[in-house]
């Protein structure tokens, strides 16, 4: 069909430039490591004649990985403004120059003989990243259609896989991730930043941004029709126009006018609550310990990078399988059951760790716990927490709520990188205790507090959070004695 053709290739155009980097980003910077550390000191030894003290290279070199979720945070929050000015499309193509110039800083560092630029350049891919993580999601969800609104959106996190497993194959010896090739290593995310500014223009702006923020009905029912093909468009249309007539007179909101908002509270502490698990739920953790547990597990050094690329193969396995069945399972069952299954994996791999010394088949189980626990993760809190901002907040709150959301997985990413080794060190084998409680408090929030927004229109799902917002006060279980006393004649 035309219509299922447009809406994949819309996807495609938004995720190789969009999410794709973030994944692509986060794992190439890993195979070079040696590589730049090595480069460091002898730039520093080349300038004043004296190497780099061993402490010192580990700091520049944190310094050089915490300018990614430094620039993530202020991608997150210029992606409100953004979304709002330029549109979503536009904001999508715009933030291609980010990383067109940390390619170029990056390519020419060794040439320059300047580690600086090495880590300016991953200031410029974190903004990348950070407005892709915010933009992206919600220009998909607001160009689908109502019932396949989940799966469409959930592409994101599938684009996401997809980039962190090409930047663990990219990054192989035998490709760039040699001696030599690593500048260019750094500088190959210029591609899909080329493939999207040569495809994204030739499709439509988001038919809600058109209609509901610039006012412009035939522009949204042009861009409908380009998405829809034939597809009858009236009740779309209508429910659009419904949504405008609701919103008319208001302006796009800003952060803290949400927390203001006492309509909004629920919706607000649930984008909160899951954006922070996401990252405090010890995902990204896992790689840590991979090549740890593997070694342990008796796998050649040199055949450890093969294997890690397993373990990003199936956070993408897992991402492609839940945008299937999202809008058929839901979004609560797939955020429950994936965080319920970490809860369980979290334990079994502390006790696996405890007796790995002791018991020979241990590494085995520890293995097998660092693949369940990331085919956990990308059941459902990989991609449905991405989903829930663009279907719990109506069209004026929608940025904000993205940059809330942007802006706590991002600071929370650097938190988890920065403490992670300090909760090894501190808990041993048991590190994974805090991830624990953050599985099982999530877990909670959402069997007692998250509503279903599978197949709902915007307009019902407020409706549905109008009522938790509003609930009438109980008073079962505290009696106050009668109101007023009418008599006293028995």
């Amino acid at each position: 069909k035309l219509q299922s053709k447009m809406l994949i290739l819309t996807i495609c155009a938004a995720g190789i430039g969009g999410t794709f980097q973030y994944g692509y980003n986060i794992s190439i910077i890993n195979a070079p490591t040696s590589y730049i550390q090595t480069f460091m000191n002898e730039t520093w030894l080349e300038r004043t004649g004296t190497p780099l003290a061993s402490n010192m290279i580990l700091l520049l070199w944190s310094f050089t990985v915490s300018a990614y979720p430094l620039g993530g945070l202020i991608g997150a929050v210029v992606a409100g403004p953004m979304a709002i000015k330029l549109g979503r499309k536009m904001s999508l193509l715009l933030n291609n120059v980010f990383v067109i110039i940390a390619a170029v800083l990056s390519g020419f560092s060794r040439m320059a003989k300047s580690f600086e630029m090495i880590m300016l350049s991953r200031i410029f891919t974190g903004v990348n990243a950070g407005v892709s993580m915010s933009i992206q999601p919600m220009y998909l969800a607001e160009s689908a259609p109502k019932k396949l609104r989940g799966a469409v959106a959930l592409t994101s996190a599938s684009f996401t896989a997809l980039g962190l497993v090409l930047g663990q194959v990219v990054g192989l010896r035998e490709l760039l991730g040699g001696e030599e090739s690593w500048p260019l290593l750094l500088a190959s995310n210029l591609v899909p930043a080329l493939i999207q500014l040569t495809a994204l223009p030739w499709f439509p702006e988001s038919p809600r941004y058109l209609l509901i923020d610039c006012g412009d009905e035939e522009s949204c029912i042009s861009a409908l029709q380009k998405l829809r093909g034939n597809s009858d468009l009236s009740a779309e249309l209508e429910e659009m126009l419904a949504e405008q007539a609701a919103l008319k007179g208001q302006r796009a909101k800003n952060p803290w006018e949400l927390f203001q908002n006492r309509s909004l509270r629920w919706q607000l502490m649930s984008i909160v609550v899951l954006s922070s698990a996401m990252q405090l739920c010890g995902n990204d953790s896992m790689y840590f310990y991979a090549a740890y547990v593997f070694k342990e597990a008796g796998i050649p050094q040199d055949k450890i990078p093969y294997v890690v690329i397993g373990t990003g193969s199936c956070e993408l396995i897992t991402s492609v399988t839940c945008n299937t069945i999202i809008d058929y399972a839901g979004r609560r069952p797939l955020l429950l059951g994936g965080y319920i299954l970490m809860a369980v994996w979290a334990i079994v791999f502390m006790v696996a760790l405890s007796l790995q010394t002791q018991i020979s088949w241990m590494p085995y189980l520890s293995m097998a716990c660092i693949f369940t626990y990331i085919l956990s993760f990308g059941i459902g809190p990989a991609g449905v927490t991405g989903v829930l901002p663009t279907e719990v907040f109506d069209q004026m709150s929608r940025p904000a709520a993205y940059m809330i959301c942007g802006s706590l997985l991002w600071f929370n990413l650097f938190l988890v990188g920065t403490a992670f080794p300090f909760i090894v060190k501190s808990l041993g084998h048991f590190c994974y205790l805090p991830f624990l409680v953050v599985c099982i408090c999530t877990a909670l929030y959402v069997g007692f507090f998250l509503p279903e927004t599978k197949g709902k229109s915007f307009l019902e799902i407020s409706e549905e959070f109008k009522k938790q917002n509003f609930r009438a006060p109980t008073r079962v279980g505290f009696y106050k004695g009668p109101e007023e006393i009418k008599s006293t004649t028995l």
